[in-house]
This record gives structure tokens, C-alpha cells and sequence, in this order.
């Protein structure tokens, strides 16, 4: 099986080549709402995790806003510096991202002084993915860890089809999606 160095690097570019040709105009208007079978795995009033897209990534902000608008409070990404482990602020407008601040890792995450949150739900980046339910990330850990720490937590992957593979490299602290979304598909739930 293919390391897990080489098989990101392949994705990213993947990744980025497939973006770059979904027509703009198409790709404002892809996930803009959660599919139902996603809706039945969010608790009520669950507060939900989703990141800042960087890049090519799939973009979860029409997730978010669509669950803002339903009562749900929404949280990013939050790290004190690039040695912090990863912890959940609230972001009070996801329509706006007037008062976010550039973050270690790069994107963009809330500002010192925003509330700390614990989500119930986590909307999550990958580079790959398998049909059941299996990711690979940037390489950092910070999700692994977090929800290692945080096991109810549910996890979600988002991303493009192409990013799907066969089969990953996985480690006994890889922490497995309860369902994927891509533009065309809903895998899950595991």
C-alpha cells in the first residue's frame, strides 16, 4: 500500500485539479444545504463544528450557515499557537468573516476573546477517503487527537469524489467518519 506521504501528495493534487475546474459559478452552489440522511445524525440544538477552508478543500460555510439559520451554534478551529493542541471557539457570523483573525496553520479561525465550545458535531477536511467511512488528513493529528479526547463527538467528512480511494494506510489512532458527503454521494452512516 502506498505511504501515507506520497498518497497525500497525489490527493492534494487531485484535489486542486478537480476544483480548479468545477466552473465557479457551479461551485457556489454545491453544499449549500445538509442531505436528509446527514440532518438525522445531528442532535437537536447541537452545536457544530466546521473548519475555514483553505485552498481547494470543500467548502462546509453553506453548512454552516444553513444550520446558523436553524439555531445552531457554529465553531471553528482554535489554536493558541502551532504547538497548541486544537480546541473549538464559537463563531458568532458565519456570514461574515468580519472578526476572525489568521490562524497558525493558516485560514482563518475566531478571535482570542471568542467562547470556547465543545461541538457535538464536527464537519471535517480530508485529503482522501474511503467508502466506509475511513480518512486520511493533512498529517497534523489535530482531528485524530480532539476526538480521541472527545469520543462523542460526531464526525463528518466533507469533500470532492475524487477524493475517494480504495483503501488507506491506516493507524490504531486514526479515528473513523460516521458519514462522508461529496457533491454527489452521502456514505454512511458507519
Amino acid at each position: 500500500m502506498t505511504d501515507k506521504k506520497a498518497l497525500r501528495t497525489e490527493l492534494r493534487c487531485r484535489r486542486a485539479e478537480h476544483e480548479a475546474a468545477i466552473p465557479e459559478s457551479v461551485r457556489a452552489l454545491l453544499f449549500l444545504r445538509p442531505p436528509a440522511p446527514l440532518l438525522e445524525l445531528i442532535p437537536a440544538g447541537a452545536t457544530i463544528g466546521v473548519y475555514h477552508p483553505l485552498g481547494s478543500e470543500a467548502s462546509p460555510l453553506g453548512y454552516a450557515r444553513w444550520f446558523a439559520e436553524r439555531g445552531h451554534g457554529i465553531a471553528l478551529p482554535w489554536f493558541a499557537n502551532r504547538d497548541a493542541a486544537m480546541q473549538f471557539r464559537i463563531w458568532d457570523n458565519p456570514f461574515s468573516d468580519d472578526g476572525l483573525q489568521p490562524a497558525p496553520w493558516g485560514g482563518l479561525q475566531p478571535g482570542d476573546d471568542a467562547q470556547s465550545a465543545d461541538p457535538q458535531v464536527l464537519v471535517v477536511p480530508l485529503l482522501g477517503f474511503t467508502g466506509d467511512g475511513h480518512r486520511l488528513g493533512q498529517g497534523g493529528g489535530h482531528y485524530d487527537r480532539y476526538l480521541a479526547g472527545h469520543t462523542s463527538a460526531v464526525p463528518i467528512g466533507i469533500g470532492w469524489d475524487c477524493q475517494q480511494v480504495p483503501a488507506l494506510p491506516l493507524e490504531p489512532h486514526d479515528c473513523p467518519l460516521r458519514a462522508v458527503i461529496t457533491p454527489t454521494r452521502f456514505y454512511g452512516p458507519f
